[in-house]
């Protein structure tokens, strides 16, 4: 019941970072389908949030990642015309550096593509999306 949900859906983003590069998936579904943005997905129940940003990556990008600190929660609301809430997530960002794998576009991701971080401006981030790259970018790996 993602869209049109009765509560917001808790969701974990991911900021992997290589040196000077940022891992960007191009969403194959709706939110956000046709867009670029970070990997990500869904809480599933029972899982920790690490363990969730680990899953959603290797499906997402076949890439296995090591999960760094927090670094921000957002919401992400999207209202239909009508202005009811279609789609609503509170999302909770983590950098991470990539450890193993092959980089493959997979499930809901219709592309996956190391950016790099002088080049953004292809991709049509939203700015929330470019805020928090920046803040992983600055972010230390000490918690």
């Amino acid at each position: 019941m993602r869209e049109y949900p009765e509560r917001p859906i808790v969701g974990v983003g991911a900021v992997i970072l290589d040196g000077e590069r940022v891992l960007l998936v191009r969403r194959g579904n709706e939110p956000l389908k046709g867009e670029w943005s970070l990997p990500g997905g869904g809480v599933e129940v029972g899982e920790t949030l690490e363990t969730a940003i680990a899953r959603e990556v290797l499906e997402e990008t076949g890439l296995e990642v090591v999960v760094g600190p927090m670094i921000d929660v957002l919401d992400r609301i999207r209202v239909d015309p009508d202005g009811r809430v279609r789609y609503h997530y509170v999302l909770i960002d983590f950098v991470c550096r990539p450890t193993g794998g092959t980089l493959c576009s997979a499930t809901d991701a219709a592309d996956a593509e190391w950016a790099a971080i002088s080049d953004l401006e292809r991709f049509s981030l939203a700015d929330a999306t470019l805020k928090m790259i920046e803040k992983a970018r600055v972010r230390s790996w000490d918690r």
